[in-house]
């Protein structure tokens, strides 16, 4: 049975939504920026080429929400990868199943000491993630260490393969607070064109993953689409705005996140279809702030930190610091098993020192228990 957003994507036509992004007018782009909610009609005048010469005005009303919203904070958070396991062939990933590199899951020894190493730093908000291995790396390896994980952390977050409604609210129960689950390409048969190999070929699937986590009462749904893999990331961005405005209607108790991937450099990995300058950049994801100023927006360690330092100010308010991916990284660190080459590989005490000098508070944990949830 298809989900609604299935339903709605399928009524979408990408070389349409094309047409109507690239031939916002001017006057379009004032409209927008002036509206107090805008409209998805109004983010795609924000996000298109007629915008690009209001953006000192459209960051200056994005820093300016983003400040209304979430004060002087800027949250830190630290992904663990517990396994580079992976049962997908996937043109873009060094976890991909076809490249000959070393493979690692942590066992029990091993994941207490990364998350001992973690605490040691600071980190109270975790993000797990997993190549995409079911049999190995499924819901009996999730059942057997959650629950020791949650042990060391507020925040327990994951990056894995999609999975069932139940399985989603069984891991609710035992410490799971939210699922990042980025679709990759909005674009179809350019996300059949990399997904060469394994569940993750199924497109239906994966875009039905927020809806199941929308079902399972979890509370916080990070999306996200990786640029350059379509040859057009305002199209892709459209899309996740438009998957946003959906389920914040449909799941409103849930939180929600958008996260800003660009392809980067790996073993066996691609060149990208298409290419997003750091202004540009910067206009998106401003965007989001006028269009869902709740929401909280994140950047990761794949951005230069001359860029991360700069637009941290303005609108980010969730960022990864200090980031290894690869199991093991933090206690031990192998780096042959890396599923992408960090760019900006600052530890997170000189990130903290960084958001500090920008006249802002790093935080180290989501929520307090005592306080609910």
């Amino acid at each position: 049975m298809m989900t609604a957003f299935t339903e709605i994507y399928q009524q979408l036509d990408w070389q349409q939504l094309a047409i109507q992004i690239n031939s916002k007018s001017a006057q379009e782009v004032e409209k927008a920026i002036c509206s107090d909610r805008p409209s998805l009609n109004d983010f795609m005048a924000l996000i298109s080429p007629a915008a690009y010469p209001y953006l000192e005005v459209i960051a200056q009303k994005a820093q300016k929400l983003t400040r209304q919203r979430f004060g002087n904070t800027v949250g830190l958070y630290v992904p663990l990868y517990l396994s580079n396991l992976c049962a997908n062939n996937c043109t873009y990933c060094g976890f991909s199943m076809h490249n000959p590199i070393k493979r690692k899951t942590l066992h029990e020894t091993e994941i207490i000491a990364e998350c001992e190493a973690l605490r040691s730093i600071g980190y109270n908000n975790l993000l797990l993630v997993t190549g995409e291995h079911p049999s190995k790396v499924g819901m009996n390896y999730f059942r057997q260490y959650i629950p020791l994980i949650k042990k060391y952390f507020s925040t327990l977050l994951m990056e894995v393969q999609p999975l069932t409604i139940t399985e989603y609210s069984e891991l609710k129960e035992i410490g799971l607070d939210g699922v990042l689950v980025y679709q990759e390409t909005y674009h179809q048969p350019t996300y059949q064109q990399h997904h060469l190999r394994g569940k993750k070929q199924d497109f239906f699937w994966r875009l039905e993953t927020p809806d199941r986590l929308g079902q399972a009462g979890i509370d916080k749904i990070g999306l996200g689409a990786l640029i350059g893999l379509s040859d057009n990331w305002r199209v892709d961005y459209y899309l996740v705005a438009n998957h946003l405005s959906y389920l914040q209607k449909k799941y409103w108790k849930s939180r929600y996140s958008i996260s800003f991937p660009r392809i980067r450099a790996c073993i066996g990995g691609i060149q990208p279809a298409s290419t997003i300058h750091e202004a540009e950049l910067i206009q998106l994801i401003c965007a989001f702030r006028l269009l869902a100023p709740e929401v909280e927006l994140s950047l990761s360690t794949r951005e230069s930190p001359f860029f991360r330092d700069n637009i941290i100010p303005l609108v980010i308010n969730t960022l990864s610091a200090g980031s290894k991916t690869q199991p093991g990284g933090y206690a031990d660190n192998h780096q042959a098993l890396e599923q992408f080459t960090v760019y900006d590989n600052r530890s997170a005490e000189t990130m903290a020192k960084v958001i500090i000098n920008a006249g802002l508070q790093p935080v180290w944990k989501d929520w307090d228990h005592h306080l609910g949830r």
